[in-house]
C-alpha cells in the first residue's frame, strides 16, 4: 500500500537534499604599495652634546670681606664694566692710609740723609769729618731710596686691593643667579664663585666620537677628492624638544687627544644666536655627514616588520599575492631604511600598517609614491 505524505512533509525532504551554498569569498585588503627606490643617500650621524656660551666667565672675589651690595639684575644682559658687587672698602681704606703714611715717613727720612750727605760730602773733602761718617751718610741715603720703592709698592697694592671691593663686570653679556647675598663674607679662591656671566654671541657646542668612528672618518676625509670633504662646515643642531634649530653651525675644533678614560673624541661647533634661544647647559643633538651610500636601495621604515632581530617585508608577487623576504637593513635615514640585503630596484613592497597581512595573502594594491623625508602620496590611475 503507498504511502501519502503530506505537502509539509515533502517540502521538507526537499529542502533537505539541495546542497549548501557555498559562503562568499572575503575582499582583498586594499594594502598601499609603493617601489624600492635606488639613489644616492647622505647620512648623517647624530652625536649628544652640550651648549656653552661663546665666552663663560666666573665672578670670583679678589679680597676678602663682606658683600655690601649687589648692583644688578639676575638674569639680565650686563654691560663690561659696570658694577656689579661691592665688598666693604673700610678695612682696605685704613690699610691705604697706612701705606701711604709711611710713604710720607719714607719721603721724610730720604730727604734727611739726603742733607746730612750733601754736609757731609764737602767736609770729607777737607778732611774735617772721618771717611766713615761719609760712608754711613750715603748708606743712609741709599736705603731711604730702597725704602722709599718699598714705600711706593705698599701704596700701590693697597690701592689695588681697595679697587678690588668693587667687582665690574669683566665682558657684556648674560649673567646668572647671584650665589651670594648682601652681608655674606667672601673670601678669594677658586671655590669661591659669585655668579658667571656668558657671552651668547655665537654658541658652542662640545660633543664626543667614539675612537673608531674618528678614524674612519679621519680616512675618509683625508681621501683625495673625499666626498665627505667640506661637510664640517655645515652641521645642524637637534635641541631636546626635537625640533631643528633654525641656524647651522660649523665645526670649529677638535680636542689634541682621545680620552683615556672614555675612549672618545671631544669636538666642538659653533651656531650663531642672534635670538638668545641657545643657553649654556642644554643638551642638544649635533647631525653631521658621516657617509654618502651611491645607487642605495631605499625602503619606508614603517615597511620593514622586526622579529626578534629578524627584519621581513612583504614583497609583492604575481596575482597580487605577497611574499614574506627577509633583509638586512643598513642605517636608518630620516623615514627610511637603507637595504644591503634582500631587496632589488623596482620590486614592490607593501606598506604594513594591518596585521591581517600574511604570507601567500592576495591583496589589491594601492600604488603609492614615496620619497625619502617626504610622506607618501597616493598615485591616482
Amino acid at each position: 500500500m503507498n504511502k501519502i505524505y503530506p505537502p509539509a512533509i515533502f517540502l521538507l525532504f526537499l529542502l533537505l537534499s539541495c546542497k549548501k551554498e557555498a559562503p562568499p569569498q572575503p575582499k582583498p585588503l586594499e594594502i598601499s604599495v609603493t617601489t624600492v627606490l635606488q639613489q644616492d643617500v647622505k647620512i648623517e650621524s647624530e652625536y649628544t652634546g652640550q651648549t656653552f656660551g661663546q665666552s663663560d666667565i666666573q665672578i670670583n672675589p679678589r679680597v676678602d670681606g663682606l658683600i655690601e651690595s649687589i648692583n644688578f639684575k639676575e638674569g639680565s644682559f650686563v654691560a663690561k664694566g659696570q658694577l656689579l658687587y661691592t665688598i666693604d672698602a673700610l678695612p682696605y681704606r685704613a690699610k691705604l692710609n697706612e701705606a701711604e703714611g709711611g710713604a710720607a715717613e719714607s719721603q721724610a727720612r730720604l730727604s734727611k740723609t739726603k742733607s746730612d750727605l750733601d754736609m757731609i760730602t764737602p767736609l770729607a773733602k777737607m778732611n774735617a769729618v772721618s771717611q766713615r761718617e761719609l760712608v754711613s751718610a750715603k748708606s743712609a741715603y741709599t736705603a731711604s731710596i730702597a725704602q722709599i720703592k718699598a714705600s711706593d709698592a705698599s701704596v700701590q697694592n693697597a690701592k689695588i686691593e681697595l679697587g678690588y671691593c668693587r667687582i665690574v663686570a669683566p665682558i657684556s653679556g648674560l649673567i646668572g643667579i647671584s650665589k651670594v647675598r648682601v652681608g655674606d663674607y667672601v673670601r678669594p679662591g677658586p671655590a669661591s664663585i659669585l655668579n658667571t656671566i656668558s657671552d651668547l654671541g655665537d654658541v658652542r657646542v662640545r660633543f664626543t666620537m667614539s675612537e673608531q668612528e674618528f678614524l674612519r672618518l679621519y680616512r675618509e676625509f683625508t681621501k683625495p677628492n673625499s666626498a665627505l670633504k667640506g661637510s664640517g662646515a655645515s652641521v645642524t643642531l637637534k635641541l631636546s624638544d626635537g625640533s631643528i634649530y633654525p641656524q647651522t653651525g660649523r665645526v670649529s675644533f677638535t680636542d689634541r687627544q682621545i680620552d683615556p678614560a672614555t675612549g672618545a673624541m671631544t669636538f666642538e661647533a659653533a651656531f650663531p644666536n642672534p635670538d638668545k634661544l641657545l643657553r649654556p647647559g642644554q643638551y642638544a643633538k649635533i647631525a653631521l655627514l658621516t657617509d654618502i651610500r651611491k645607487d642605495a636601495i631605499v625602503i619606508p621604515q614603517r615597511a620593514v616588520i622586526e622579529v626578534q632581530g629578524i627584519y621581513q617585508v612583504y614583497v609583492l608577487g604575481n596575482d597580487n599575492k605577497v611574499q614574506m623576504q627577509i633583509v638586512k637593513p643598513g642605517p636608518a635615514v630620516q623615514n627610511g631604511y637603507i637595504i644591503e640585503e634582500g631587496l632589488k630596484p623596482g620590486d614592490k613592497i607593501a606598506m604594513g600598517g594591518t596585521s591581517l597581512l600574511k604570507n601567500g595573502s592576495v591583496i589589491t594594491p594601492k600604488v603609492t609614491q614615496w620619497q625619502l623625508g617626504e610622506t607618501e602620496t597616493a598615485v591616482t590611475k
